[in-house]
């Protein structure tokens, strides 16, 4: 159960979290906030480990700087990059074809097989996606298109990553998230040097999305998707978190005016149908989301 209403919470936060990084764009380059960002999330939960009786002194150390590259780094940096000439709801929803990558990845990887309905969730979320990024279109920019499923890719390896990790020797979930945004944030400031990005302007509206993204969307959200990668399987929490998109387009219609198009609100209804699907099926099986927290 703990699982289930993380995902819903997660879905809402890191949906509406793409307005905040959106609005950060306009006083600091993407790699310079995805630094910050990431340094003062890590920081808060390397703070938290000995708080709660943990150890501060990181382990597998060459497995979370790897995870730390991929899912930090990669992700975050990429996704961020696109977001400075894409739209919110075109950027957020290339970065979540993530589910598709996850379930390509989690047959061969995690042996957890697609089947029955999940292959008509899966049709129905494709078409949706395809409905809504009409490749066959040329308008936007290329490198942010490119940028954005880039980032759905690295995300979605490093989901299967922390899945093996777990089963072969499971890790603290809050020493590893801490641990895997500190080794990645580190390449960030180099990318944004090498970059020559703009000095940050510290205006009050960057201080509060810096503070807000660092430390619910990313620190007490990345925590809560791993603690859900460990009690869920890694395509059916890939496939919730479409959820995402769907409220970042509603989001950037009500701030920045971006209205969905008639083929993206198509799209939409099929991704969402595609969730109902995954949902229904979840319930028939009794698949247990479950799971004592805090028992790595």
């Amino acid at each position: 159960m703990l699982a289930a209403v993380g995902l819903v919470l997660l879905s809402l936060c890191w949906g509406y979290s793409w307005i905040f990084n959106k609005l950060a764009l306009l006083d600091a380059g993407p790699f310079t906030f995805s630094a910050y960002r990431m340094l003062l999330a890590a920081a808060c939960l390397l703070l938290a480990l000995p708080l709660t009786g943990k150890s501060l002194r990181p382990t597998r150390v060459t497995e979370l700087l790897l995870l730390g590259l991929i899912q930090t780094t990669g992700f975050v940096g990429l996704s961020m990059w696109g977001l400075v000439k894409g739209g919110v709801g075109p950027t957020a929803i290339l970065v979540f074809t993530m589910p598709f990558w996850t379930l390509l990845l989690a047959w061969p990887c995690l042996g957890e097989e697609i089947r029955g309905s999940q292959w008509v969730a899966v049709a129905l979320a494709a078409t949706g996606l395809v409905v809504i990024l009409r490749p066959w279109d040329a308008h936007g920019s290329i490198a942010s298109k490119l940028a954005a499923l880039g980032a759905g890719m690295l995300w979605a390896i490093g989901s299967i990553m922390v899945k093996r990790m777990q089963r072969r020797a499971p890790l603290d979930l809050l020493m590893l998230t801490a641990w895997q945004m500190a080794f990645g944030a580190l390449p960030l400031l180099l990318i944004a040097y090498l970059a020559a990005e703009p000095p940050v302007h510290w205006s009050f509206r960057f201080e509060a999305v810096l503070i807000s993204t660092a430390l619910v969307s990313t620190a007490v959200g990345w925590w809560v998707w791993l603690y859900i990668l460990k009690h869920v399987e890694a395509g059916i929490a890939g496939m919730a978190m479409l959820s995402v998109p769907v409220i970042a387009i509603a989001s950037s219609a009500w701030h920045f005016n971006e209205h969905p198009r008639p083929e993206e609100l198509l799209g939409m209804t099929l991704i969402m149908t595609a969730l109902v699907i995954m949902g229904v099926r979840a319930l028939r099986q009794h698949r247990d989301f479950t799971g004592p927290l805090g028992q790595e």
